[in-house]
């Protein structure tokens, strides 16, 4: 059903027509499935949507309950309206209220007096103020399964529900429910994912006692520097991968080597060199990490183009490799290392200063630096 309504709004948009107002909630559903496969957010989603939902149908409030833990209770995830911030404090049992019968019977309802329904519960009226007079009430509903409740409140103008209104609101909570549902399972698979990548770079990091920690807060550091650079989300997650796994390269390299207090030879400086490279031949064949193993593969470039292992310089250098370089850098120099103690903080800042211009990007520095000061130090 919902295809056919999104079919039906995509020719509706593409043609005129005549009375647009009588068809407005299909322009609800077509924004709603193109939201769909836009955000990543689904809270950003859903505020969107309820925003939509209320305008067209010049109601007064809408909102989205979801599912507790428990499937005894809704909570409020998103709500418009003149109470939506307070109503995000109430949770309502299922075993009430014209929510919990539309969720506990999976049947979308329309009731234009709220006053005559069994089901009316004037709890959240009670709490909020706010006078509820009419109600749209649909199921989010995806393979069978509630994960709550869209409703729709009180008409603007005092005019009552009608089917095509209910029509419109059903649509739009399929699509929904399953924007909500596929980001749950994504969420599942990034938890994963996060778990796989968090234990390989414990891996790495126990090969020297020195380096407990390092990947993490080398990723941190290079994400306070993104996030000031403003990258788009799907940067700032590649960043993240490549600034917890920059080191993965080293898995292949001797532990003595690595712990070694004195001068390394020019084999076991050869051995260090590779790991970049190692690290991208490793990460470059697994889907989610294919773009993290570039920022693996140039995180020991340098700006002035005498690092290795390609030798590119400047802005040919990925922004996120460039971050990861002055982290990783920064975080090396605060922390003890077998073969020196650690720096103090203004003297690594002044050494990555030091180096602008030529080891590093002068970008990548005034982002990271700016967010740091001797007590902000990740941990």
């Amino acid at each position: 059903m919902v295809s056919n309504f999104i079919k039906q709004s995509d020719n509706l948009v593409k043609s005129d027509y005549s009375k647009p107002e009588d068809n407005s909630w299909l322009d609800l559903i077509y924004s709603v499935s193109k939201k769909v496969g836009s955000s990543s957010r689904v809270t950003k989603l859903m505020q969107q949507t309820i925003n939509m939902t209320q305008k067209t149908l010049n109601a007064m409030a809408a909102s989205i309950l979801l599912f507790d833990d428990n499937d005894k209770e809704l909570y409020f995830e998103v709500a418009s309206g003149p109470v939506g911030k307070v109503l995000k404090r109430v949770k309502l049992s299922t075993d009430f209220g014209i929510a919990g019968h539309v969720a506990r019977t999976g049947k979308p309802l329309i009731v234009n007096d709220v006053t005559r329904h069994a089901s009316f519960h004037g709890k959240i009226d009670e709490i909020t103020g706010f006078v509820t007079t009419s109600m749209i009430c649909a199921p989010l509903l995806v393979h069978r399964k509630t994960l709550g409740v869209i409703e729709v409140l009180n008409k603007l103008d005092g005019s009552d529900f009608n089917d095509q209104d209910l029509e419109g609101v059903v649509a739009v909570a399929a699509t929904s429910a399953m924007a909500i549902e596929n980001a749950r399972l994504h969420q599942d698979v990034l938890d994963s994912y996060k778990a796989t990548i968090s234990t390989l770079a414990a891996a790495i990091d126990a090969k020297d006692p020195y380096t407990h920690g390092h990947s993490q807060r080398v990723s941190e550091y290079a994400m306070m520097g993104g996030k000031t650079l403003s990258l788009p989300e799907e940067n700032m997650e590649t960043l993240e991968y490549a600034g917890i796994l920059h080191d993965i390269g080293k898995i292949s390299i001797d532990a003595q080597i690595l712990n070694k207090p004195g001068v390394l030879d020019s084999d076991e400086w050869k051995a260090i060199h590779e790991h970049p490279s190692t690290g991208y031949k490793l990460l470059k064949k697994i889907p989610f990490l294919e773009k993290a193993s570039e920022h693996v593969l140039y995180h020991h470039e340098r700006y002035d183009g005498e690092g290795y292992p390609v030798g590119i310089k400047g802005h040919n250098i990925p922004i996120e490799a460039r971050l990861i370089a002055v982290a990783d850098a920064f975080d090396t120099m605060t922390t003890d290392r077998s073969y020196r103690s650690a720096m103090s903080f203004e003297e690594a800042i002044n050494r990555l200063f030091d180096c602008s211009g030529t080891q590093f990007c002068p970008k990548a520095i005034e982002a990271i630096v700016s967010n740091l000061s001797p007590s902000s130090e990740v941990s």
